[in-house]
């Protein structure tokens, strides 16, 4: 059965402002986006309820959606798992509209492939100890010094940074995008309880109507 988010989301009445409009009791509909859907702590802390998966290609939430539920209107689920509010700046871009964000904040080809920063590369000494991680972010000419044991000396390494251009950062920050975690299927109708608990309007208030509709105070009537 598909589960379209903003069917789920209740409605809200507001006074009509429209110009010339000099009915008090006039109300327009629309969806209460202050109500957002969210998942509990005790499932969006615990690992066991997802499933780690890597965004493949131009995939978008939909057809992440579909491959797990076989339902793209989840798509808001994936998102929602992944605590993704603006899914333009917060997925991975296509081809398309990453080359456009570079030319967008990069302007030319060159300054796209010019060196943004520069990064480590992985030093070893004789005994094949580690003394440098690979990917820090270093000054261009970086060098280290350090005692060897088996040559009973120093040794200073030099040349052991890499230019990292700025097309090659911005992928970098893209592919970390694309490591999102999915809720497994069976808890599905878990969250769909949550949802309608979370969605539902309680008695009580006087802006109450029904469970899926309240209706803002009319200021009108008091002026």
């Amino acid at each position: 059965m598909a589960k379209p988010y903003f069917r789920q989301v209740p409605d809200l009445e507001y006074i009509d402002r429209s110009p010339g409009d000099q009915t008090i009791g006039n109300y327009s509909k629309v969806k209460n986006l202050f109500k957002r859907a969210q998942l509990r702590q005790d499932i969006f802390g615990n690992l066991s309820f997802f499933t780690k998966y890597k965004i493949i290609g131009n995939e978008r939430p939909d057809n992440v959606a579909y491959k797990f539920y076989n339902d793209p209107t989840l798509d808001w689920m994936v998102l929602l798992a992944n605590n993704i509010i603006n899914v333009q700046t917060e997925w991975p871009l296509n081809e398309n509209s990453f080359y456009n964000f570079l030319i967008d904040k990069y302007e030319t080809e060159e300054k796209i492939h010019s060196t943004h920063h520069y990064e480590s590369i992985q030093i070893k000494n004789s005994a094949g100890v580690i003394m440098m991680k690979e990917g820090l972010t270093i000054e261009q000419d970086f060098s280290l010094s350090y005692f060897d044991k088996t040559l009973a000396g120093i040794t200073t390494a030099t040349n052991m940074s890499t230019a990292i251009t700025n097309y090659e950062y911005e992928t970098k920050l893209q592919d970390e995008k694309r490591n999102i975690f999915v809720l497994k299927p069976r808890y599905l109708q878990t969250i769909y309880d949550d949802l309608d608990n979370i969605m539902t309007y309680k008695k009580g208030s006087t802006q109450y109507v029904s469970k899926t509709l309240v209706r803002g105070e009319n200021i009108r009537l008091y002026q």
